[in-house]
């Protein structure tokens, strides 16, 4: 695989609860890309994620803490979804400082399944064109953005698929933008 991503570092924001392939799977992309995955987290220093909202599933160590997370040092961010993380990330004072500012920075965020929670809370869904999973479908609605109900959606620097099932998409999503981004 081409090595795009060569020197690039992505911020992946995940706490417990996250849903495991939407974490492991955007940065095994970034990986065989050439670029760097770093775990960012509200965690304490680890956390277990899941598969799908019962089944537990790997530990993952936090490489930074959110609150001590430089923006400037990252080249895209991804917010991977599961009910549990999306839900405690949406109302982490530090996860939507983050969030808010790295978006100001115009390189791409991307969020699946139930991630684009935390755009409502961070101010960004108004007006934005979204997917999500479709149990998030009328909190977008209600906070101002177009939701579509499609396997990938790119309005600006934002990036949302809907689910797992979604996951090539996103990924190959995630890594073309990174790639032209800088």
């Amino acid at each position: 695989m081409s090595r795009v991503l060569e020197g690039r570092r992505v911020a992946v924001l995940a706490g417990q609860g996250v849903e495991q392939v939407e974490l492991t799977d955007p940065m095994r992309a970034i990986r065989a890309a050439g670029g760097e995955p770093v775990i960012v987290s509200y965690a304490d220093g680890s956390f277990v994620a899941m598969n799908g909202d019962w089944e537990h599933a790997d530990s993952f160590v936090v490489d930074v803490d959110v609150k001590e997370a430089d923006v400037e040092s990252f080249d895209a961010l991804v917010l991977p979804g599961g009910t549990l993380n999306a839900d405690a990330a949406r109302i982490d004072d530090g996860v939507l400082r983050f969030v808010k500012a790295f978006h100001r920075t115009g390189r791409p965020l991307a969020a699946i399944c139930h991630a684009p929670w935390i755009l409502i809370d961070a101010g960004l869904a108004s007006g934005t064109k979204l997917t999500s999973y479709v149990s998030c479908k009328n909190d977008l609605l209600n906070a101002g953005a177009d939701w579509v109900d499609e396997p990938l959606v790119v309005d600006g620097n934002i990036i949302t698929s809907r689910n797992p099932g979604d996951l090539e998409q996103f990924c190959s999503a995630i890594v073309e933008a990174t790639a032209a981004a800088r």
